[in-house]
């Protein structure tokens, strides 16, 4: 009975992140599962393939990318429910971060498969990290729109977010989406460049939005390789606000009928000022 019973477990789906370049950031619990799956899917299978090579490791190999993300997962997931484990890796970084999965992982969920992370790598926390801009609260924006105009208006979306704004950006369109991130959220915004992160040609620089376009254009190689953007939130006095409805009024009427909570976020979406400016306004007023 216990034989069978194991017999008829399903297999997990490891999402099992991978060096961003450096090859020795591979942690020793992904090394095992990429020798003990199954199958192995990539999004990259040659890129996949040097990587095993290089760690000795000989496992099936199956090519998962955004064109045949949809097939592929009808297959892994007929193989997850058979017993058999599988791995799914990106061609960099941790899985699912601006890469091919989520369909995959949503419908391992729904079937109530198991799924299983193996952290590691990932190159937008590894730039928060080294960037020298606050980190307690920032949004991931992935890569910006390729064409000039959708690039602008998906920046004026973001122009009055307070949080940290991250963003990937390749290497021939590094020089345009500098020009636009001046262009709409101003010259002097802070931000910092990390290019070829863990690489041997690593550049991470703190300049103004100004400072890091001027210093791209410069020099052409400094236009090559991968790029993560973190840029500064907008300060308060950006945060838009509609003329003629000052926050610290709308804040002491609602405070006068609501919870703390409740009459912060109201009077931040009445006013546009920010919600923990507010807060600590509410909190001088109650206590």
């Amino acid at each position: 009975m216990q034989e069978r019973a194991c017999q008829s477990a399903p297999g997990v789906l490891y999402c099992v992140a991978t060096p961003i370049g450096n090859l020795a950031d591979i942690s020793r619990r992904a090394l095992d599962i990429l020798e003990r799956v199954a199958v192995i899917a990539a999004e990259d299978t040659r890129h996949t393939r040097r990587l095993l090579t290089y760690f000795g490791i000989s496992r099936p190999l199956l090519s998962f990318h955004e064109h045949n993300e949809v097939q592929r997962s009808a297959v892994l997931l007929a193989r997850l429910e058979k017993g058999e484990s599988v791995a799914l890796v990106s061609d960099a970084g941790t899985p699912l971060i601006s890469d091919p999965g989520f369909r995959l992982v949503r419908e391992a969920r729904y079937r109530g498969l198991p799924v299983s992370p193996i952290p590691g790598a990932c190159s937008i926390i590894a730039a928060l990290s080294v960037a020298g801009l606050p980190t307690d609260r920032f949004v991931f924006e992935g890569f910006l729109p390729a064409r000039a105009s959708a690039r602008q208006r998906c920046l004026q979306g973001l122009r009055g977010e307070p949080r940290t704004l991250v963003f990937l950006e390749s290497s021939h369109r590094i020089v345009a989406a500098l020009h636009d991130l001046v262009a709409v959220l101003g010259a002097t915004r802070k931000a910092t460049l990390a290019r070829e992160l863990t690489k041997r040609y690593e550049t991470v620089r703190l300049d103004t939005l100004t400072g890091l376009a001027d210093w791209v254009a410069a020099r052409a190689e400094r236009e090559r390789g991968e790029f993560v953007l973190v840029v500064a939130g907008a300060s308060d006095e950006l945060q838009p606000r509609p003329a003629g409805l000052a926050p610290e009024a709308a804040l002491a009427a609602l405070l006068e009928e609501l919870p703390v909570k409740q009459a912060v976020r109201l009077a931040a979406r009445l006013t546009g000022a920010s919600r923990n400016t507010l807060y600590r306004l509410a909190l001088e007023r109650r206590y």
